[in-house]
């Protein structure tokens, strides 16, 4: 708990700087703007490897498996609906929800919503004394599932935002094959997995993925091929074979004491990265102090409304990137909670189909249970959050999913301890 809450203040508190700091840089604030953007590349990339170095499949029960990716994805995509909807439908004004621009922007302001921090739940879970239960290995192939569906989910977003050029054509075969690799060599390979080496590999493919970016954007400077961190780094944790503290591969037989990612220095190491990443997506914030509470709002990022909105979306004067932070209301902060409260509880009631699964395997109180375990979100939410701001979406929309993000993380502990109560009245416990 004490770490969940820990990763909140850090949230919250890079999201305080990213307000403060960019009017005493000066000059300096796109130099530092860069740099933040690639340390948060680099921590995003450690996060993911960590994710892959988790997820494993036994490819001769591939059945058993096509009902657990069905369940992880309708946990994935319901809340991400009901955010987008309540985005457009309920903030925007009205004739924002004609724009498909506006729709456009929703969906990848929302994604935040879909992945279930596989990181938190496990280490939550397991300090919880629920190792053992069905609700947690059940959980803990959900929940990756869940995090690989919504890296996929990143393609046709992708498409969806920039059209259909030449460079996405690069981008999907890139993805299909490296999922096509990921598969045939799914933890074949024996690489270092310490702390160290994982920070050097994450800094690998963030330096990667800038070079094909610089190197394609001097082809076409208008659409540079840009590879997100999150699948390359995602494969790289597959194809790497889990090890013992000695070094050699684990196996199913060895206590989890065994695991070299289970030594404390790892842990602690590990904790160290997310906790710096928290903050990193906190200072990527862009500035939103205008279009928040009593500060008056400059002319140039003035939100529109009613007629004007209107006028702008009829004219085309509003380019992709930018509608949610020109449609968006001003709003107080008073405002801002009730968004937030409200969309934390549709990103909640998204992951409920769980509970209504798997009623020949285990009791509806364990169901029940699982489907609660899917709610806490966590890094690679924030993550999307920072792939929505490399496509210039902001305003005060984003600061909700941010704020959405953090009161869920504070949650988290409540929601382990209500999994707990309501396993603890279940005399039919699965082991």
């Amino acid at each position: 708990m004490k770490k969940v809450l820990l990763y909140s203040i850090l949230l919250l508190l890079g999201l305080l700087l990213s307000q403060l700091l960019p009017a005493h840089l000066g000059s300096a604030a796109g130099t530092y703007a860069n740099i933040v953007r690639i340390l948060t590349m680099i921590g995003l990339a450690c996060i993911m490897i960590h994710v892959g170095y988790e997820f494993d499949i036994d490819k001769s029960k591939l059945r058993t498996y096509g009902f657990d990716a069905f369940v992880a994805a309708t946990a994935a995509f319901f809340p991400w609906i009901l955010c987008t909807l309540y985005f457009v439908l309920v903030i925007l004004p009205r004739p924002a929800t004609q724009e498909l621009g506006v729709w456009k922007e929703a969906l990848i302001a929302s994604l935040f919503s879909a992945p279930t921090s596989a990181g938190v739940l496990f280490s939550m879970l397991a300090a919880a004394g629920l190792a053992a239960t069905w609700v947690y290995r059940k959980a803990r192939i959900l929940a990756i599932f869940d995090d690989l569906i919504v890296v996929l989910m990143m393609v046709p977003v992708k498409i969806a935002m920039v059209g259909a050029r030449w460079q996405l054509a690069v981008v999907v075969a890139i993805v299909f094959t490296l999922l096509a690799i990921a598969w045939k060599f799914l933890h074949r390979f024996r690489l270092p997995i310490t702390w160290g080496w994982t920070l050097t590999y994450a800094v690998a493919i963030a330096g990667l993925s800038e070079l094909i970016y610089a190197a394609t954007k001097s082809i076409d400077q208008s659409m540079p091929i840009h590879i997100e961190v999150l699948l390359p780094a995602f494969v790289l944790g597959c194809i790497i074979v889990r090890q013992r503290a000695t070094g050699q591969p684990l196996t199913p037989a060895d206590d989890h004491h065994d695991d070299v990612l289970a030594q404390p220095a790892e842990k602690h190491a590990t904790t160290i990265v997310s906790a710096c990443f928290m903050v990193l997506v906190g200072l990527s914030m862009p500035l939103f102090i205008n279009q928040i509470g009593t500060a008056p709002p400059s002319p140039a990022n003035l939100p529109l409304t009613g007629q004007a909105a209107q006028a702008a979306i009829e004219a085309d004067a509003i380019p992709l990137g930018n509608f949610l932070r020109q449609l968006t209301p001003q709003m107080g902060w008073g405002q801002i909670i009730l968004h937030v409260l409200a969309i934390t509880f549709l990103c909640n009631l998204g992951k409920m189909f769980p509970a209504f699964c798997y009623r020949k395997e285990t009791t509806p109180r364990q169901r029940l249970a699982l489907a609660i375990g899917m709610w806490p979100r966590g890094e690679v939410g924030a993550g999307v959050l920072v792939v929505s701001l490399g496509y210039g979406i902001g305003g005060p929309i984003l600061v909700i999913a941010l704020l959405s993000l953090a009161l869920n993380l504070c949650l988290t502990g409540l929601f382990i301890l209500t999994i707990k109560k309501i396993l603890s009245r279940d005399t039919t416990i699965t082991t």
